[in-house]
Formats: structure tokens, C-alpha cells, sequence
């Protein structure tokens, strides 16, 4: 621990080493690491370095809804800055992402001193000057095997929402940006539906570079501990077996050791098992692909989320986050080619058949049953009772204390499905084709109109949830039956091969119970709603009439009224009912448009020109 605390003191001292400005000095520096750039100062330093060094170029990839650029930074020691030739000259492919949510900026000034370092050559201001304490010379060989593409701002218009009193629970800097962006939209649940200007512009930019390893920096919220900086990488759930592998065994354990050693022991994001009970155990859940390194693990590409702590200082938590990337990029250059050895076999293997034969797992859950011990480095507390809130008020001190805590991070698979050779898309929902499309997904269309046997889902019992989420009335009861029946597929329905690089986004995308589905988010509520109606007399009869041919009736109505006392005391209601049991009903309401063909020769069948 004296160790540990020795580096911290070192490292906070860090940035005052630089005693004279070269004209590199990134804003964080010369505040003496308080303060924050805005978007214009971002964007010209990155110009700044892409003028001094020919590795650099800056780029945008994209427009805001305010109409901002989205930069891009691209480092590459020959100065490639097209992927094809970049992974020609054997080089990986890395990408760093920052502020997605602008009040967490560590990744921001972390990644401009990092690619500074990488390309500047300059010496350490005196031997102690953490920064350059890896090399006198800087750290040009980080670029050895590895090119680097820098997000520095992702949501940038949330970032200029910028002010002192956006992160209530965070120690610095001293302004800082909005969570979401202009639309109030938070883009770290955005992946998956893609519904935004940003993110599309992202998933485009993920497309053509398929980054090999992806990088998300944030900051926590929470308890409070010793850990400056956590971390989350996915190793369960849907990631591929072999990279999951590799990055419990190989991966993880370098980092930790690593990290350790330069001063900054991590352990995976903090999640108590009882939000205000430190002592009741830590919990993991499976990563859902609305969220960002959820989303890179099933694309069969590792993503490590960067958490570090809130509480503490800001220049702590950006050198956190500086050594953190630069040891993540020193581990690739040794571990990466296993890792993309990997990588190919994992996309090899959605490609196949063998991928649609296991059950395909949608919904995971913690096994609360099955747990390991782990040493935890916390703090002293207490919990009173609050005189305002009347509520537990946990009160941290600063004793340090190591905890040994109950660690439950075993998935277990509660929904999975049985996946089809294609999903079929008619084209009216061309809105969901494109966004499916926008994953990197590979689609193809029907050439004539068909009727063909297909399996399809009936939903029942449809809730909605009451309070918005992200836009959106959420789903909060998805239940259906699996039927087959004879559809009618209009000529241009879209074809949808489940064996492809994007073979686990598909399933999330399209089953109604995926993690964040389409139906999850509403775009297919049109199809529960009831569209014709009867006026009152015409149903009066057509409710005599029906009794009088099918007595079984009045049983099935006095058993709804008795367990629906708001439908036994609507009369529409009732007739309602008796106008959804006769031949009049709409027998399409509730059919899911998106259908599964389990056949490959239908499939190839639907593609034949006639």
C-alpha cells in the first residue's frame, strides 16, 4: 500500500515537471490538470499535431444534428490512413474513443497526450516526469505493430453544453460537458438501434476500419473506494469462446499486473450486489450490445470500458487513463497476434453453418448461487440513518481498508432461440432494413412476389412501459407464439443470411426478446393496434347472435369479467371482445412483418430471377 500510495503522490506531481511550454502542452497541462478543452481548442490541437507530424492526420467522420464535425484522428507510423494498406503492412488496428459522454474527459486529454508522446519525440522535462518516464525519447514505438484511431469527442454537441455543474458526483475538471447529446439522447444505448446522427456515423466509421481492439473511456459513478481506474471487458455471455478466452486468461491478467505496477490497481467496474452495502458482495452482468463494448464483443472484436473514479482528483483520473491505453497498447504488441489469429477464426465461424446449429443465447443472468473471494481495496463507512431523506445515508471516510468480498460474475443463459439460415424483412419496413444495414450486415432481395411456409411470431399480451427511456415507450412484456404459416413475400423483401461477420448483432436486432431489440424499442408498435372498429348496435346483435350459435361463449366472457373487473364494467369493452372472436377480426394484429426460413434452398429459391 505504501508503494501505491508513493506512485500517486509521483504521479500528481507529474505534470508540473514541464517547467517550459514547447507550443505542445495540451490545455489539461497548462491548467495544471483542472481544466478541460472545448471543442474548438480540441480540434486545433489535433490539427496541430496532424500539421507537425506526417503519422497524424486529422479527419471528421461524420456531422452532429448541430452540425459539428465528428473528429477522427489517425495515427500510423507510415501514414496510412486507408485500412486495407495499414493491415498490408501487418499492423493492427486500435480504436480509442472519448467523451461519448462529455462530463467524463478523461480520454479526451489522456489520448491527446498519448498521441503527442507517440509522434513528438520530445524528451522528458526531468527523469521524474511521469508522462515520458517510459522513454527519453517518447513513445514511438508504441506505434510498432499498431495504428491508432482517436475519437477525442464523440458526442460533441453535448460537449459544448458545457458548464460547472454537469457531473454532481465528479471531483473535476473544473467545466465540463453534457451527458447526452442535442436530442437528449444518451449514444452509449444507441449502438444496437442506431437511431441517431453520431452513431451512424460511427457504425459506418466501424465498418471500414473493423477496428481489432476498441477502447471506451468514462467515469464512474457510485461508491467510493481506493481504485482510480476500472475496467469492464466482456468474457462472457455472446462473445465468442476463443476471445473470451483469451481475455479472461491472457489479456486481463497482464493489465492487472501491469496497471499494479505502474501505481494503479484496477478490478473490474464496481457493482455492489446492494447499491448502498459495499459488504454485500461485487455482481457482473452480461454487456447488452446497446452499449459500447457490448456491442464490439459480438461483432467478434474485443472492447474494454475505461471507468475511473469520480471521486478523485481529475489529473489523477487522466494519468489513470494515460497509462491504462498505453499499457493496453504495449500488451497488444506482444498478445495482438494471438488476438487476431482469433478474431479470424471467430468470423470464420459465424460465416459457417456450424454457427446456426447451437441454440443462440439472447437474455443472460447472474448466477447468485455461485460465487469466488476477492480482495476489494476500500474505505471505512458507515450507514446512519438520514434526518432529511429519512433513507440510509452511507458516510465513506478515508481509512483504507481490504475488503474481502463474494464476487458473482457467472452468466446464465434465461432466453435463447433457435436461429433461422435468413430472416426476412418485407420492404415496407425499409426504415429496419437500413438500420440493419448500417451494422455491416449483408442483405439481398427478393426478385418476385411469393407465397412460401415460413415461421413467424404472434405477440400476446403486449406492456408497454409508462416512463419514457431514451425516447421511447419501451416494451416491458414481450410474449408470443412461434407459428408457421403461409406468407405472402412481396418482391424487394430483404433476405438476411444469419452465417456472416455480423451473424450475432442479427438475432438482437430481429428476435423480439434480443437485448434491445426493435420490437424492445417500439419501431414495430403499429402491428398491435386495432384499426377497425364497430359501432355500438351493429355489435349488440352480432353479440346475440353468437351467444345464441356457440353457448360455450358465456362461460369464456363470466370468466374474463371475473378476473377483469375494469373490462366486467365496460360495456365497449365487452363488445370489443365479441368483436375480436368473429370472422370480422383483423387476423394480421399482432403478427410480427419479420419471418425465419429454416430451409437454405427456400432461401436460394427466393433469389432465382424467373
Amino acid at each position: 500500500m505504501k508503494k501505491i500510495l508513493l506512485n500517486l503522490i509521483l504521479v500528481s506531481a507529474g505534470f508540473s515537471a514541464y517547467t517550459q511550454d514547447d507550443g505542445l502542452m495540451t490545455w489539461f497541462e497548462r491548467s495544471g490538470g483542472t481544466e478541460t478543452p472545448r471543442y474548438a481548442q480540441t480540434v486545433s490541437y489535433c490539427r496541430k499535431l496532424a500539421s507537425l507530424s506526417p503519422k497524424v492526420h486529422y479527419m471528421s467522420f461524420g456531422k452532429s444534428p448541430q452540425g459539428r464535425d465528428l473528429p477522427l484522428v489517425v495515427v500510423d507510423r507510415d501514414g496510412y490512413t486507408d485500412p486495407q494498406k495499414i493491415r498490408s503492412a501487418g499492423r493492427m488496428i486500435v480504436l480509442l474513443q472519448a467523451c461519448i459522454h462529455p462530463g467524463e474527459s478523461e480520454g479526451k486529454d489522456a489520448g491527446l497526450m498519448l498521441i503527442r508522446d507517440m509522434v513528438s519525440g520530445r524528451p522528458a522535462a526531468q527523469p521524474g516526469d511521469y508522462i515520458l518516464k517510459n522513454s527519453s525519447k517518447g513513445l514511438p514505438f508504441l506505434l510498432d505493430g499498431i495504428s491508432l484511431l482517436f475519437i477525442p469527442i464523440f458526442n460533441v454537441d453535448g460537449h459544448e453544453r458545457f458548464g460547472p455543474y454537469n457531473r454532481i458526483n465528479q471531483n473535476g475538471p473544473k467545466e465540463m460537458g453534457w451527458r447526452v447529446n442535442a436530442d437528449n439522447l444518451n449514444l452509449n444505448r444507441d449502438y444496437l438501434k442506431a437511431e441517431t446522427p453520431e452513431m451512424q456515423a460511427w457504425l459506418k466509421l466501424f465498418n471500414r476500419w473493423l477496428p481489432d481492439f476498441f477502447i471506451d473511456s468514462h467515469t464512474t459513478d457510485g461508491a467510493d473506494y481506493q481504485y482510480i481506474v476500472t475496467y469492464n471487458v466482456e468474457i462472457s455471455g455472446g462473445m465468442d469462446e476463443g476471445l473470451a478466452k483469451w481475455a479472461k486468461d491472457e489479456f486481463i491478467p497482464d493489465l492487472e499486473s501491469r496497471m499494479t505496477g505502474s501505481g494503479f490497481p484496477m478490478i473490474p467496474y464496481v457493482n455492489f450486489r446492494s447499491w448502498n452495502d459495499p459488504q454485500s458482495g461485487l455482481i457482473s452482468n452480461v454487456t447488452p450490445p446497446m452499449l459500447s463494448h457490448g456491442y464490439t464483443a459480438l461483432r467478434n472484436r474485443p472492447g474494454l470500458l475505461i471507468e475511473t473514479h469520480m471521486l478523485k482528483p481529475y489529473n489523477q483520473r487522466v494519468e489513470g487513463t494515460y497509462e491504462c491505453v498505453r499499457t493496453i497498447l504495449s500488451i497488444l504488441q506482444i498478445r495482438g497476434k494471438k488476438m487476431l489469429q482469433l478474431e479470424q477464426a471467430a468470423d470464420n465461424y459465424l460465416a459457417s453453418d456450424d454457427f446456426l446449429k447451437p441454440a443462440f443465447p439472447l437474455q443472460f443472468e447472474t448466477d447468485m448461487h455461485d460465487s469466488i473471494q476477492v480482495p476489494f481495496l476500500g474505505f471505512g463507512y458507515k450507514v446512519v440513518k438520514s434526518n432529511v431523506s429519512g433513507g440510509e445515508w452511507v458516510q465513506y471516510n478515508k481509512t483504507p481498508v481490504t475488503y474481502i468480498l463474494s464476487y458473482f460474475n457467472k452468466a446464465v443463459t434465461v432466453v435463447s432461440v433457435k436461429l433461422p439460415y435468413a430472416y426476412i424483412i418485407p420492404p415496407e419496413w425499409e426504415e429496419m432494413i437500413n438500420r440493419l444495414e448500417l451494422h455491416g450486415v449483408r442483405t439481398s432481395r427478393s426478385l418476385r412476389d411469393t407465397v412460401i411456409m415460413v415461421s413467424a411470431y404472434r405477440f400476446k399480451n403486449p406492456k408497454w412501459q409508462q416512463i419514457p427511456y431514451e425516447g421511447h415507450h419501451v416494451m416491458s412484456n414481450i410474449e408470443y407464439d412461434e407459428i408457421t404459416e403461409s406468407r405472402f413475400i412481396p418482391a424487394g423483401s430483404a433476405i438476411v443470411m444469419t452465417n456472416q461477420q455480423g451473424g450475432r448483432i442479427i438475432p438482437h436486432f430481429l428476435e423480439p426478446k434480443g437485448s434491445g431489440s426493435m420490437v424492445y424499442w417500439g419501431y414495430f408498435d403499429a402491428v398491435f393496434e386495432q384499426k377497425e372498429y364497430a359501432e355500438n348496435y351493429v355489435l349488440e346483435e352480432l353479440a346475440e347472435k353468437m351467444l345464441r350459435e356457440d353457448p360455450g361463449l358465456v362461460k369464456q366472457l363470466d370468466a374474463r369479467k371475473v378476473s377483469d373487473t375494469a373490462f366486467a364494467k365496460s360495456s365497449q369493452q365487452v363488445l370489443n371482445w365479441f368483436y375480436n372472436k368473429s370472422p370480422y377480426i383483423d387476423n394480421r394484429k399482432g403478427m410480427y412483418p419479420v419471418c425465419k426460413i429454416y430451409d437454405p434452398a427456400v432461401v436460394r429459391d427466393l433469389l432465382k430471377q424467373r
